[in-house]
């Protein structure tokens, strides 16, 4: 079995407009890197679109309906001040939540190990009913929920080490203790959720918010101390890692100083779990990093992680 990587033209589409940073060159980046001969052996497929069906497993047909009828034929429409509606948002949001889907549906039945789903616009901060901080569906709990209606799976965890706190997986999580979601995040900064004490209804939840300026030891010592050993406690049939590399040094939109070696060893120890407990069964989905550098340099190294692990 071989890794997947789930993308698709139309998350480049998506364009929220000049100077923001949430642009269509994150992932023009990322697909340029993983074009190199180290990725060779991937296993690229296009991402299809999501059923609507699928959606509301997550979202009321209301947010649905509202973020689809909104897209505008010409401009941009905000959803508010960050979130942005172009011509071709909605194309866009339908592919980087169906590439979840599928990357799902490879992994559990086993034609692939595991997946890396690289599309946009992200996900995490997408609320039930709102969408929010650049997100329109959320992609993580939609794959979630997703392998409990196709396939069976019990229990399922989603890690975020984005440099954001994933408010929308936490909330869509929070009343299911066979959901359980785990987060570092940087302190103090947007959404301004993720407290240590919000732990959902049967301590399902786990946050891990750093201090502004934490560097590489801070980091792995809430990961290695808090959120490692709460995802063997959970005991998953499947892992979803929400993969946000704005917690780099170089990304300038938060401040925590991280560097690529740090993703590669959070990636080693979610697949070294994954090993013990669901069979390798990881998907990884993007969400943040704005510095083109630097998210590139991260997302090489994650998924020569996910192929060599």
């Amino acid at each position: 079995m071989t890794t997947l990587l789930v993308s698709h033209h139309a998350c480049i589409d998506h364009d929220p407009g000049a100077f923001h940073p949430e642009s269509p060159q994150r992932l023009r980046a990322i697909q340029r890197i993983l074009e190199g001969e180290d990725f060779m052996l991937l296993d690229r497929v296009e991402a299809p679109h999501v059923t609507r069906d699928q959606l509301a497993r997550v979202h009321p047909l209301s947010h649905i309906e509202s973020i689809l009828d909104n897209v505008p034929r010409e401009g941009v429409h905000h959803v508010d001040q960050d979130t942005i509606l172009s011509p071709d948002s909605g194309e866009a949001a339908l592919r980087a939540a169906g590439g979840v889907i599928l990357a799902v549906d490879e992994v559990m039945s086993g034609v692939s190990r595991n997946a890396f789903v690289a599309v946009r616009p992200p996900g995490h901060h997408a609320e039930l009913h709102t969408a929010m901080g650049f997100c329109l569906f959320n992609n993580v709990a939609i794959g979630a929920y997703h392998a409990r209606s196709r396939w069976g799976v019990e229990r399922v965890a989603v890690v975020d080490w984005d440099v954001h706190h994933g408010n929308g997986t936490q909330h869509i999580f929070w009343d299911d203790p066979n959901l359980f979601f785990a987060s570092t995040h940087e302190a103090d900064a947007f959404p301004y959720t993720g407290k240590v004490e919000e732990t959902g209804c049967r301590d399902n939840i786990v946050n891990c918010p750093l201090p502004t300026r934490s560097g590489g030891d801070v980091f792995r010592e809430a990961f290695g101390e808090r959120v490692i050993p709460a995802l063997e406690a959970f005991r998953p049939d499947l892992i979803l890692i929400s993969a946000g590399f704005d917690a780099h040094a170089m990304d300038p939109m938060a401040d925590l100083n991280l560097k690529v070696a740090d993703f590669t060893w959070a990636t080693m120890q979610v697949m070294d779990v994954a090993e013990k407990i669901c069979n390798s069964r990881v998907i990884s989905v993007l969400e943040g990093g704005y510095e083109l550098t630097a998210l590139a340099s991260c997302v090489s190294a994650h998924v020569r992680t996910l192929m060599d692990h």
